[in-house]
């Protein structure tokens, strides 16, 4: 069965780091694009970020150059650096791996983010 389960997640002041990390359990080899989503109270899930197989990163606009995703493909891990942290970003962030052009997507059970002002 496979599984994954995201951690790091807390409460920091606006300003602050957090390090997200998920690590997966099983066989997800297949599933080589690896990321993250969040969703904030009352709003739909949303993309942040993902790293594919060949190491190529995208990102939302909301969180280019203080978010950071890496990952470690052989140990089946994944990260979100998460610097300069605003409020706006105050949600649960889940960690997702899946196929090319989104299939198969896998969920982990998602950690929560407090930002305070």
């Amino acid at each position: 069965q496979v599984q994954l389960v995201e951690s790091g997640g807390g409460l920091v002041q606006a300003g602050g780091s957090l390090r997200l990390s998920c690590a997966a359990s099983g066989s997800i080899s297949s599933r080589n694009v690896r990321g993250w989503f969040r969703q904030a109270p009352g709003k739909q899930r949303e993309f942040v970020a993902l790293i594919g197989s060949d190491g190529a990163t995208n990102y939302t606009d909301s969180v280019k150059g203080r978010f950071t995703i890496s990952s470690d493909n052989a140990k089946n891990t994944w990260s979100l650096q998460m610097n300069s942290l605003k409020p706006e970003d105050t949600a649960v962030y889940y960690c997702n791996a899946r196929k090319k052009f989104g299939f198969a997507n896998i969920w982990g059970q998602g950690t929560q983010v407090t930002v305070s002002s």
